[in-house]
């Protein structure tokens, strides 16, 4: 049965970490090769999703969405048989993931009648623009790639393939879940993950005290599991969203790892092993009844007036032990909106008494990819995760190791590195062509990019590129940062805009360096959020690598602090980037890496 079922049993030892993270990689391995088995075949009734939904923020983000879904359909890369759509939320103010999970069961009910109510439906949300990980802004954080399979898979495939298990022991419901975060897991051989039980339904992971104050929390029922096996299903009291140390510790929702809540804590070392926990959050399912309550609820409201969360704002209603004082408390809101306690409200009248069941996965692991920083360490420098899925270094890719120097940890995804070249440890290059005279510094990002000629890239910064579209022409642009910098900050008034940095330097300073004067036109979009994601300093150019070549000079300029004039050029921000992207061109530029990738590798068989 392997190490999966060597997961402990009454009176046995848990497994050292190491036994622990091997149990995670073989089941990984299991549930990816079942999907490979799916690809580009119809599956047979009950055995994939009816319905497979990825959100969109708006239809320019759901035209790209609907465009690679369609490509990757064509080429055979996804199981047949299932549904897939992309739903846009509706346009005006952002909804949140809540209320765009209402929106979807409204849009299911448009298209299939009273048939959705049978339907076994996998939702993704990944209507959110990427602020943090601006390398995903263009084509989404769903369609992220990920260091391993031929062709690449992206977070879509992982998704599909890791809850690969699940439509088999499903009634008819929704399972929802994130498009930047990965959950890997192991159970033993007869143990089994069902989705049948009336109400709510959410998988819950053992994690640090930390981890929890930024996740949601289950205060578990005591009596109702023990903390050991790799699966144990228990009742959840109340759910706890973003608390804080001293609230999980009041609430009882503090576990030890291979023991009950009232054991202390042994100081072992062991980071998974008898150390104290907190069960979190990652995906929850909705049985039919549920969603048809939500839907009914979502027709009466008519239009949202603001933001819901899918997570504090339904499972907080939910479990015996539920209270409604966290419908006044708004202090984990990004943007306090009017009508917020109202919604809230409501929504604990309709969901209130409703059950919240958990599935406890002990030995599993969440992973969030959904920050720039997050990113470089999970594919670069995390053992565990690259251990865990069996990252390569160089994943589909032309590459010759005599002809260029790869640091450490670095990672090459579906990019063509030509003789000469040079990338440092910890950096990641996707969808790339770098030239014979290029160096990339340590722990940047180079996304979509065409470097042809000599450059340097320097350390601790993001580079990605985009084909934008305006008047009919095709252009590019290349959006360059440090990937510490705060593209979600902003300030209302110009005459703040001193606490803007750019690669670790003053935003004013920088647009002295670039010539560019600050006025009102320099932000795009409502001059109330005046910030990196809206300030028009990128230039665009008649050629990809023309647009790579002019924000490296504007990153030199700023590392070296000389001049370098930006006058002549168009100038647009990230925010405006991204609504004159032209999906086609960008799809059309990694075909051809594609094709070349393919290419190589069939010479390189026949010369063998």
């Amino acid at each position: 049965a392997g190490p999966a079922s060597a997961l402990p049993g009454a009176g046995r030892a848990m497994p050292a970490a190491g036994e622990r993270s091997a149990a995670r990689r073989e089941a990984t391995g299991r549930r990816l090769v079942r999907l490979a088995a799916l690809r580009g075949r119809a599956a047979r009734p009950g055995e994939f999703w009816d319905v497979v939904v990825v959100t969109a923020a708006d239809a320019e983000q759901a035209r790209g969405y609907r465009q690679q879904l369609a490509e990757k359909l064509g080429r055979r890369e996804l199981p047949l048989g299932a549904r897939y759509h992309v739903f846009v939320d509706p346009p005006g103010r952002k909804i949140g993931n809540g209320g765009s999970t209402l929106h979807v069961l409204r849009c299911l009910e448009d298209l299939y009648g009273d048939k959705w109510t049978s339907f076994i439906v996998l939702l993704i949300h990944s209507g959110g623009y990427s602020q943090r990980l601006p390398n995903a802004s263009a084509l989404g954080k769903i369609f992220t790639a990920l260091p391993f399979g031929s062709p690449v898979y992206q977070m879509l495939e992982l998704k599909l393939a890791m809850y690969i298990d699940f439509p088999r022991h499903m009634k008819p419901g929704i399972l929802v879940t994130c498009s930047d975060d990965i959950e890997l897991y192991s159970t033993s051989v007869t143990e089994t993950i069902m989705f049948d039980k009336p109400g709510f339904t959410a998988l819950a992971h053992p994690s640090d005290l930390a981890v929890g104050t930024t996740h949601g929390v289950f205060v578990l029922d005591q009596s109702s599991f023990s903390g050991k096996g790799g699966l144990e299903y228990a009742s959840c009291r109340h759910f706890l969203h973003k608390p804080d140390v001293e609230t999980m510790r009041r609430c009882g929702a503090v576990c030890v790892r291979g023991g009950s809540a009232r054991q202390s804590s042994g100081e072992r070392g062991d980071s998974e092993v008898d150390s104290e926990c907190v069960y979190t959050d990652s995906i929850f399912y909705i049985d039919h009844s549920v969603a048809k309550q939500l839907l009914m609820f979502y027709k009466e409201m008519g239009a949202l007036c603001c933001e819901i969360d899918a997570y504090g704002d339904f499972l907080q209603a939910l479990g015996p032990g539920a209270t409604q004082d966290y419908t006044q408390n708004t202090s984990n809101v990004t943007k306090e909106e009017s009508g917020l306690v109202e919604v809230r409200q409501k929504l604990y009248s309709l969901l209130r008494g409703t059950a919240l069941n958990v599935i406890v996965l002990n030995n599993s692991k969440f992973y969030h990819i959904g920050t720039t920083q997050e990113y470089l360490f999970h594919f670069t420098t995390d053992s565990k995760l690259k251990f865990e899925l069996d990252f390569l270094s160089v994943a589909f890719s032309a590459f010759s190791d005599k002809a260029a120097t790869l640091g450490r940890s670095a990672s090459v995804i579906q990019s063509i590195l030509e003789p000469g070249c040079q990338i440092g440890p910890g950096s990641i290059i996707e969808y790339s062509r770098i030239g014979p005279e290029v160096s990339v510094g340590q722990s940047s990002i180079v996304s979509g990019a065409y470097i042809d000629v000599r450059a340097a890239v320097p350390s601790s910064c993001l580079l990605s590129s985009l084909s934008i579209k305006i008047n009919g022409q095709v252009k590019y642009v290349s959006m360059a940062f440090g990937v510490e910098d705060d593209l979600k900050k902003s300030v209302k008034l110009l005459s703040d805009i001193h606490s803007l940095q750019f690669f670790g330097v003053g935003l004013l300073e920088c647009l002295a360096l670039w010539g560019v004067k600050v006025s009102e036109e320099l932000f795009s979009g409502e001059n109330t959020h005046l910030g990196l994601w809206t300030a028009r300093i990128f230039p665009v150019c008649s050629t990809l690598s023309e647009s790579v070549r002019m924000s490296l000079k504007m990153l030199n300029s700023v590392q070296h602090m000389s001049a370098f004039e930006l006058s002549g050029f168009q100038l647009l921000s990230v925010e405006e980037m991204l609504t004159y992207k032209d999906v086609e061109d960008m799809l059309k530029f990694r075909k051809q890496i594609y094709d070349e990738i393919c290419l190589q590798r069939q010479k390189e068989k026949s010369d063998l």
